[in-house]
């Protein structure tokens, strides 16, 4: 099954660019990103633009509405994503508990829905 697993976190809750803390955790994601790989489980992953880069597209009447910025107002902020192909939640989990983020923010882990029979 695959997950879909959201980072997030408050800014500055994680160690401050340039600093060797910063450059641990990057390591860090390095070797978490790299294990998942070896196991076959990483589908996808990479970190994301900081949030005054979204732009939200909606749709009412016909008429598509672009806004900038997210939609939603929210203290924590999305930095990033893995997709993982896992036998099932606990093993998502364990894998999941490995990435970084988990230490300084957190990570939400969703299972992806499979539609008309695709993987």
């Amino acid at each position: 099954m695959k997950y879909l697993c959201l980072l997030a976190g408050e800014p500055g809750s994680g160690p401050a660019p340039g600093t060797a803390e910063f450059q641990q955790m990057l390591a860090d994601f390095g070797e978490a990103t790299s294990a998942m790989a070896a196991a076959g489980v990483l589908v996808d992953s990479g970190p994301l633009q900081p949030p005054e880069t979204a732009t939200t597209v909606q749709v009412r009447e016909g008429e598509t509405l672009l806004m900038d910025g997210p939609f939603a107002e929210i203290k924590e902020q999305l930095g990033g994503y893995y997709v993982l192909d896992c036998a099932d939640l606990d093993d998502a989990v364990r894998w999941v508990s490995r990435i970084p983020s988990a230490k300084y923010g957190s990570i939400e882990v969703r299972p992806v829905m499979v539609m008309d029979g695709r993987p």
